[in-house]
């Protein structure tokens, strides 16, 4: 249990209902799925929902392609449902990702993927659905796939729709696109999800941030993988990591650098900057040790134990109240950590999808 820590926020849906409600943590569902757990239904998923929705983090997010973490989350919510009615929290999940080399954007096929999330995660409706990274098809293909979503969202099957995926000029692109060309069959999106894009290195989301609300109109920005896929950690990275060799010697360099001088693991070191940078100081509001989170952002965290929650919650509020005037002694340690990546890693990207002409 995680009894002491305090709630981030209502265990409810807001009424007036909006995604803006959204929490500033969401349960992200990679971690039921074979790439991110050795056996993912031995991951205590009715234990990790109850934690969550107890502490305010009423929001789940998941996709077809994470294997079965559907089904996973769909057993744990019934079995939760007298406790956790369906209208005290959110359901997020995607269309459009089959496997690690299979798509498809077809309408046809993306209704079928909503219609069986429906089913697996045992509900009338979902409150958010991303075409799962749009860079891997083509510009036609993904504005076919976002109108079938508006169908869908004007049939009340899915309440707001988004796009997910890695970079960030396609996403900036094909949202503003959404809102100025495709006005009638699509309009504005309402949530944006970038990840590894928004983390200890690399913070090119926080530099688009103004540009997804002013000039595309979203209402909410989420920030995936801030520890980047399991890159910023002193364990091994995960073998299916795209980043570069020469990051990956990179970050374990620091890593090893970050626990010998400070005594820090530097998992813990990036949570803290993710949450601090990206909740809390896009749009800095409240004093110094009473932040105040910036309800447009908010992250998406993958754990696969109540410690990891409770791990995660206590970064949260040591952060937000500055405990042990933690946030003063990370931020010498931040701006270490940016030199020691230098000009040839900080911000570095990976190749990923196909080349787009928008």
């Amino acid at each position: 249990m995680t009894l002491g820590i305090k709630p981030l926020g209502a265990c409810e849906v807001k009424e007036p209902y909006s995604i803006e409600n959204l929490p500033p943590l969401l349960i992200g569902g990679t971690v039921f799925n074979t790439l991110f757990s050795e056996d993912p239904y031995k991951v205590p998923a009715v234990e990790i929902l109850n934690n969550a929705f107890c502490r305010g983090l009423n929001a789940i997010d998941t996709s077809p392609y994470y294997g079965p973490s559907e089904e996973i989350l769909g057993n744990a919510l019934k079995q939760l449902r007298s406790k956790w009615p369906r209208s005290s929290y959110y359901i997020s999940t995607k269309a459009g990702r089959i496997g690690e080399n299979e798509f498809d954007y077809s309408r046809e096929s993306v209704r079928k993927s909503v219609l069986r999330s429906l089913k697996r995660l045992d509900t009338e409706y979902l409150d958010l659905v991303f075409m799962h990274d749009i860079e891997f098809v083509s510009d036609t293909d993904i504005f076919e796939a976002l109108k079938e979503l508006k169908l869908m969202k004007n049939e009340g099957l899915v309440r707001n729709i988004g796009v997910s995926g890695y970079p960030l000029d396609l996403l900036y692109k094909v949202t503003f696109l959404a809102k100025t060309k495709y006005t009638e069959d699509i309009g504005p999106l309402d949530v944006v999800l970038s990840y590894s894009n928004g983390c200890l290195q690399n913070t090119s989301l926080f530099e688009m941030y103004e540009n997804f609300f002013s000039q595309c109109s979203v209402k909410k920005l989420l920030n995936g993988s801030i520890l980047s896929m399991s890159l910023l950690r002193s364990g091994s990275t995960h073998s299916f990591h795209p980043a570069s060799p020469q990051l990956k010697s990179k970050v374990q360099e620091i890593a090893q650098y970050l626990k010998d001088k400070y005594n820090i693991e530097m998992a813990d070191l990036a949570t803290r900057f993710a949450i601090r940078k990206w909740l809390f100081e896009i749009e800095p509001q409240g004093n110094a040790n009473n932040l105040e989170w910036n309800s447009k952002c908010s992250i998406i965290l993958g754990v696969s134990s109540v410690q990891e929650f409770t791990a995660a919650l206590e970064n949260y509020w040591n952060v937000k109240s500055n405990i042990n005037e933690i946030n003063v002694k990370d931020q010498p340690i931040f701006d270490e950590v940016k030199e020691l990546f230098g000009n040839k890693h900080w911000n570095e990207t990976w190749p990923s999808g196909i080349k787009h002409n928008l």
